[in-house]
């Protein structure tokens, strides 16, 4: 007899529980092992610019009420020298992007996707200003 899918699953399944166990005990093989993951950003949210904290704020603000106004008023800081996670591009181009950006929050707003997006990217603003304010100062980034 042939063991089922659902045998090698559930064997699979303990020989993960095993090995968690044995990495609590410290017995773990695998010691010394570092993994670094990097999100991948899309070009849309590789242009929300490095604002300073309390813009960001009044950004995420805009964002909340209006849908889509804290993006537009974003999008005004890349022409004032915003940093972005697109260098390689024009600031022209980044500006367009996050003018976009705010066009497609504020019109698919009326099926509440765009607020919600709206509310996301302006937490985003704030998580960016944040990290830029920790590089400043040189502290170790723990988000």
């Amino acid at each position: 007899m042939e063991p089922s899918h659902k045998d090698a699953e559930t064997a699979a399944a303990a020989a993960a529980v095993a090995a968690v166990a044995a990495a609590d005990r410290g017995t773990s093989s695998s010691s010394g092992v570092v993994v670094q993951v990097r999100e991948k950003k899309g070009p849309l949210r590789a242009a929300i610019p490095y604002m300073p904290f309390p813009v960001a704020v009044i950004c995420l603000f805009l964002n909340t009420f209006v849908p889509g106004l804290g993006t537009f008023v974003s999008a005004f800081t890349v022409l004032c020298g915003a940093r972005t996670d697109l260098p390689d591009r024009h600031v022209c181009c980044v500006f367009w992007l996050n003018i976009a950006a705010a066009l497609i929050q504020m019109l698919t707003a009326i099926v509440m996707v765009g607020w919600i997006m709206s509310i996301f990217w302006g937490m985003d603003m704030v998580i960016l200003a944040i990290s830029q304010g920790y590089k400043e100062q040189g502290i170790p980034q723990q988000l």
